[in-house]
């Protein structure tokens, strides 16, 4: 038995040090002839919600619904409050073989899934599929007949559908139309970086007693970027610039990214510029008279604008003004560029296809037309398919912004309007094993710019050029491989830097079976020492 238990110890030694290294693998997954409706299936969603109970009850009756055209299909609803817990459970997950089935996620996450074998399902083939697939025959509900191409396009992964989406924002620019107005200056039809920085650095004039002209107040931080990755991302794309290519060349660290960079020096050493991550959420400093510029996604557009429905500060800090929405500014006018965000839903391979076309099932009823205006009218989100769009609900729905503050909230319906009117202008970036990193580089570029002018170091080419290698270091940059490089030859990209939570976890339960196979061994040598 003493053998058998030593033996057991190093075979789950093994087996936990090789979960830690890449997880189970899975046979590819093959669509079923036909749905076992015979049959009693159990899957788990995971998805993200912001203490909104609104979109929680969307979720639950979601559910609900499905479960009554699939009585044989429970789905179990998790909840987080963010993208990144999400990121990191599945990671972890994925080594012990215990991912949920459906789950709101994001395709730069996804890319990151599929360095395991067979992890995430393929779905061209489910989508196109005669049967279960948009608007197929034998669907127990009136399924989407077709999701909006440019924003499919993000779920592809090196050509194949890793994830179909689930609700589409842009950013927008939140303007304090009436301080624009009281600096001298008119708002144009499209704003450009060059009149933000010029009004920007003008809100920062003083009164004699050190109060802000502009406002009366102390405290003014005339623009502020909620998302620095976006702000990069978006500024490269509309230069024309490189930024990456779909097979994982990375191309941020350039002439023009280093351009932006001494812009964004000037405005902050100008007082002119901050972002989220240094001086708070857009939106307070936006309602509170203290921001002129405010950019966020069009999904936050309820805590946005005097009259916001949502708010984080005192009622008394509020500040009466005309509140514009407009796109972000823009390098030509002529031919804008926005991103085009949000979540997405991706399916996760089982040793049961049965179970897999179930859970396929529940993620394409999250396309149907009730549930995407539903949770389209809780934010500034846009539903994701040609027929909610053009469903006589959701256009009634549009018309009727300024009725009230809450579900007719005229700046949020203003937001909606600016991502729908601008699809055309829309881009997605490459997505890649990697990719996840690159974004987060791209702010962390402005970031440090901002942090070290506001420390007064000195932002010259020597600080850019330390600050590009720091990193690339740091993001891993360096690590990502090509494919396709090689002499011709197609390379894995190794994985994105496991998150902090997964290794302790994973390095604990490995250093768990080392000391109980030392305490084993040990106490097996002694037992030795006394017999002889």
């Amino acid at each position: 038995m003493k053998k058998i238990f030593a033996l057991f110890l190093i075979a789950a030694l093994l087996f936990s040090l090789s979960a830690c290294h890449g997880g189970v693998e899975r046979e590819e997954f093959s669509i079923p002839e036909t749905f076992d409706t015979s049959r009693q299936y159990e899957i788990t969603f995971w998805a993200k919600n912001d203490t909104n109970k609104t979109q929680v009850d969307i979720y639950r009756k979601a559910i609900a619904d499905f479960e009554k055209c699939y009585p044989n299909i429970k789905v179990n609803l998790t909840l987080y409050t963010n993208y990144g817990d999400i990121y990191n459970d599945v990671i972890t997950n994925l080594a012990t073989d215990t991912t949920p089935n459906v789950c709101i996620t994001y395709p730069d996450h996804i890319a990151t899934y599929l360095a395991g074998e067979n992890t995430v399902v393929p779905l061209d083939q489910l989508i196109s599929n005669e049967k279960y697939g948009l608007g197929g025959s034998e669907l127990k509900y009136p399924g989407p007949e077709e999701i909006v191409p440019s924003f499919a396009e993000e779920g592809k992964i090196n050509g194949t559908t890793y994830a179909i989406p689930y609700m589409r924002s842009t950013e927008a620019c939140y303007v304090n139309k009436t301080y624009v107005e009281k600096l001298g200056y008119e708002l144009p039809e499209v704003l450009t970086w060059d009149f933000i920085w010029e009004v920007s650095e003008a809100a920062t004039a003083k009164n004699a007693d050190g109060t802000y002209v502009v406002n009366g107040q102390n405290v003014m931080i005339p623009f502020i970027y909620k998302s620095t990755d976006n702000m990069m991302i978006s500024y490269l794309a509309q230069s024309d610039a490189p930024y990456s290519q779909a097979n994982g060349t990375v191309e941020l660290f350039n002439d023009t990214t280093k351009d932006f960079l001494y812009d964004i020096s000037a405005s902050t050493k100008a007082g002119a510029f901050s972002t989220f991550k240094i001086s708070g959420y857009p939106a307070n400093f936006l309602n509170a008279g203290q921001c002129i510029f405010a950019i966020d996604s069009t999904a936050g557009a309820t805590w946005m604008g005097a009259e916001a429905p949502l708010i984080d500060i005192p009622e008394d800090k509020r500040v009466s003004f005309e509140t514009e929405v407009m796109m972000i500014p823009q390098v030509d006018p002529q031919n804008p560029k926005m991103i085009s965000q949000g979540p997405s839903i991706c399916v996760f391979n089982k040793e049961d296809p049965q179970e897999v076309l179930a859970s396929w099932l529940f993620a394409q009823f999250m396309l149907t037309d009730d549930v995407q205006i539903a949770y389209a009218q809780t934010e500034g989100y846009l539903p994701v398919t040609v027929d909610a769009q053009n469903n006589p609900t959701y256009v009634d729905y549009l018309s009727r912004g300024g009725e009230d503050n809450q579900l007719y909230y005229e700046v949020k319906l203003e937001a909606t309007h600016l991502m729908l009117d601008n699809i055309p202008n829309t881009f997605v970036t490459p997505v890649f094993n990697g990719s996840a990193s690159l974004r987060d580089a791209a702010g962390h570029l402005i970031e440090s710019v901002t942090k070290g002018t506001r420390r007064k170091k000195t932002v010259n080419d020597q600080f850019l050029e330390e600050l590009f290698e720091e990193t690339a270091a740091l993001k891993r940059l360096d690590q990502i491989s090509v494919v396709g490089g090689g002499e011709g030859q197609t390379q894995k990209p190794p994985l994105d830097p496991l998150p902090t939570e997964s290794i302790l976890l994973l390095v604990s339960l490995g250093g768990i079976w080392v000391g109980l196979g030392i305490w084993y061994f040990t106490d097996l040598w002694k037992r030795k020492r006394k017999r002889s």
